[in-house]
């Protein structure tokens, strides 16, 4: 068990996150006697992330680019609310090397890797040569980013298919696309690119073989300013959708005793040639033939990093205070892993409906509790999911002494699981529980994929969630003892029955109108409450049923949506038009 000495330079941390990593941080903050300053979104106003803060700071927009990814905004922030340090969670500004370097250029301590660092293994061209500089495996890929999609085609071409196109700049399955067939690589380049600049502000991609089938494990590493190197453990993250993964465990289950001594080294040594420091994860795909390939370096702290503390006896939060404060690591070996642990990542989707995307208001919100469980929460009862942000909406980690016990555990703490008022992943969390395929009975079978081409269960649809309440804020200035002062108020204030317990009555009554319209024949219902990024066909043309015809935009996730029969279409909304699930957006009327 590690024993953490107080932090002794850093005073007050700014979080540049939401949701629930904010809360984690919070939290460590709190613990090591450290203040946090929130920030916030107008729709996320009184978040859960909010109040579990010291203070919390509006970043004054509605849009990621205007708010967690603004860069000028979260520093006035850091310099206005007096943080001396900034912990950038993950996702959004994490692994973004000019993010660290205009926090160090400020004078605040930076909660992270070395911008050089970021750049070098953020860079996932950079990352490939400093990987094969160490001798870690891997499979043929691009030496740089690629530029248009005939350079896809040309590597595919001599490499054969599948090729994985994936964002140079990003992680966490964001601008990932995988081309199993020559004429869909145009427009899986073109979406990957879109992605990957929507979620992280850079859009360049490059290629790698694509692994049939494989296993996907990664090793968390820590460092220290100090030139300590350890590999705390391994995970397993094969169960994934679309990219995203939906559940983890550590240690990483039915690996050879050589091959997890392959993937600490392979991991040790790429963070150790690229002057790591902090912690970082090092991803390897592993195929059935036992083939281990690196895949990929993320700068910062994992989703998943619960369920390596839970084995390993480790606050990953707490050691990257003391590593920014010019600490030590705790412990200098790998830690010999105590039991097992699931992570279940509770996301607002909707199984029955292809993991739709469901942003909304969360009328119940009950979690479980008892031995080995654990929670890590970004929404409560009476929350909203906007539509503007990823997801996730909590972590369920459920430990055991062994892995048998674990699922055990697992399957009671995910049946006292309710959640009402957006769709959840939980009944996918509790068939996949039960699937021999992943418990291992008949053999472990799972591979990143699985759920997409072998997984055979049927999940009962959610009822559509009702129309998200109005989250916008309307800012005035007011004068306090001659002092002018930024006012923020929720847009419906004003409106009848105003403001009482659980919300604003308007908010409340808003959330009981469905927007759902009857949809006639041929009428083409928007499947999920998003924005409208393009129409791939226009008014007037002549469509073939299941044809894709335009394409939406939800929790930074992009859906295709299909023509309902053959005919001409007809299009009722715009481009960059924000949708209600149900709303209609189009129809196609036969010829």
């Amino acid at each position: 068990m590690a024993v953490y000495e107080l932090a002794t330079m850093i005073t007050k941390v700014l979080i540049a996150n939401r949701g629930e990593i904010a809360v984690r941080i919070a939290r460590a903050c709190r613990d090591q006697g450290i203040r946090s300053v929130a920030v916030y979104a107008d729709a996320d106003a009184d978040a859960l992330h909010v109040r579990a803060a010291d203070e919390a700071w509006a970043l004054e927009g509605t849009r990621p680019a205007d708010t967690y990814l603004s860069i000028a905004k979260l520093l006035d922030v850091a310099r206005r609310s007096g943080a001396d340090a900034v912990h950038p969670g993950y996702g959004f500004l994490s692994e973004r090397a000019e993010f660290a370097s205009a926090v160090m250029e400020a004078g605040l301590v930076w909660i992270g890797p070395p911008p050089e660092a970021i750049e070098s293994l953020g860079d996932k061209v950079a990352a490939r040569r400093i990987a094969q500089q160490v001798g870690a495996p891997m499979v043929a890929g691009t030496a740089e980013p690629v530029k248009s999609s005939d350079e896809v085609l040309a590597f595919a071409e001599k490499h054969g298919l599948p090729v994985a196109i994936k964002a140079a700049f990003g992680g966490g399955g964001r601008g990932l696309k995988v081309a199993w067939k020559m004429e869909e690589v145009t427009e899986l380049y073109e979406s990957a690119v879109r992605e990957a600049t929507v979620a992280f502000g850079r859009g360049e991609c490059f290629l790698e073989q694509f692994l049939d089938r494989p296993r996907h494990i990664e090793a968390q590493v820590l460092a220290d300013k100090h030139g300590n190197v350890v590999v705390v453990g391994t995970r397993d993250c094969s169960l994934q959708r679309r990219n995203q993964k939906l559940v983890e465990e550590a240690p990483a289950p039915y690996l050879t005793d050589a091959q997890r001594q392959e993937i600490h080294d392979a991991a040790r040594k790429i963070c150790a040639a690229a002057g790591y420091v902090g912690a970082g994860t090092v991803e390897f795909l592993l195929s059935r033939s036992g083939q281990i390939s690196f895949l990929e370096v993320n700068t910062r702290l994992q989703v998943e990093h619960p369920i390596t503390e839970e084995t390993a006896s480790v606050d990953l939060v707490v050691e990257q205070l003391r590593i920014a404060d010019g600490l030590p690591l705790s412990f200098t070996e790998t830690p010999t892993p105590r039991g097992h642990s699931f992570e279940f990542r509770i996301n607002a989707e909707d199984p029955a409906r292809g993991f739709l995307p469901t942003p909304g208001y969360i009328s119940r919100f009950e979690a479980p509790a008892g031995p080995g469980v654990r929670l890590d929460t970004g929404v409560a009862t009476g929350s909203t999911i906007p539509g503007s942000f990823d997801s996730l909406m909590a972590k369920l980690i459920v430990t055991g002494a062994t892995r048998k016990q674990a699922l055990a555990r697992a399957r009671r703490a995910l049946q006292e699981f309710k959640i009402e008022g957006v769709a959840s992943v939980l009944p996918f969390h509790r068939a996949v529980v039960d699937d021999p395929a992943f418990t291992g009975q008949d053999g472990y079978k799972v591979h990143t994929r699985w759920i997409e081409t072998e997984m055979q269960a049927n999940f009962e649809a959610d009822a559509r969630p009702a129309a998200q309440p109005d989250t916008s804020l309307l800012r005035t200035f007011v004068e306090i003892d001659g002092k002018r002062v930024s006012l923020g108020l929720p847009s419906n204030l004003f409106m009848s029955g105003a403001v009482g317990e659980g919300g604003s009555a308007l908010a409340r009554n808003t959330m009981t109108q469905s927007c759902i319209q009857d949809a006639q024949a041929g009428d083409i219902p928007a499947p999920l409450t998003g924005s409208l990024v393009r129409w791939q066909k226009a008014s007037g043309d002549t469509v073939a049923e299941g044809e894709v015809i335009a394409v939406m935009e939800a929790m930074k996730m992009e859906t295709s949506i299909h023509a309902s029969q053959a005919g001409v279409l007809e299009c009722l909304v715009k481009e960059g038009d924000t949708l209600n699930a149900g709303q209609i957006m189009a129809r196609v009327k036969q010829a």
